[in-house]
């Protein structure tokens, strides 16, 4: 039967430091110098600002919330499916062909020109809209009653 290589440590035993550097060594944290992030504004230092050297200060800057407007959109011919629906809704009014939206009511800002539009669309309280969005809706028959503005 072959003999079993004793463990490294069993040799160490008895001698001061067991292999471990000084006498401190290998207990809990302190033999590399803390825990996390402890001293890296201290001796861990340099070892931080190499890793990220952008850990320290302060960059940029936070807008307020309350500042930023956030603008709700919607492609035009997603406006163009959910029609009969609204008109069920009592969103919108239908005279003949022709369905009336008021796009204000549904809160949107500006339309989109995504999708196809099949309707004969009239769209009242509109903000801003798209040129490809205008095209298609006229392009069908439609109408747009936009503000001066826009």
């Amino acid at each position: 039967m072959q003999k079993r290589k004793p463990k490294r440590i069993n040799k160490l035993r008895g001698r001061r430091t067991a292999g471990y550097g000084r006498s401190a060594g290998h207990r809990a944290s302190g033999q590399r110098g803390g825990k996390g992030q402890a001293g890296s504004k201290k001796h861990h230092y340099i070892k931080v600002i190499q890793e990220n050297p952008r850990y320290f200060g302060k960059w940029g800057f936070k807008r307020p919330q309350g500042l930023s407007e956030s603008t709700r959109v919607l492609n035009i011919g997603e406006i163009d499916q959910a029609a009969q629906i609204l008109v069920e809704r009592g969103l919108a009014e239908k005279k003949g062909q022709r369905i009336k939206i008021d796009v204000s009511k549904l809160g949107v800002d500006k339309i989109l020109g995504g999708g196809q539009v099949r309707n004969k669309l009239d769209l009242v309280g509109v903000k801003a809209i798209s040129a490809s969005a205008r095209n298609k809706v006229t392009g069908v028959g439609g109408t747009i009653d936009l503000p001066a503005d826009a």
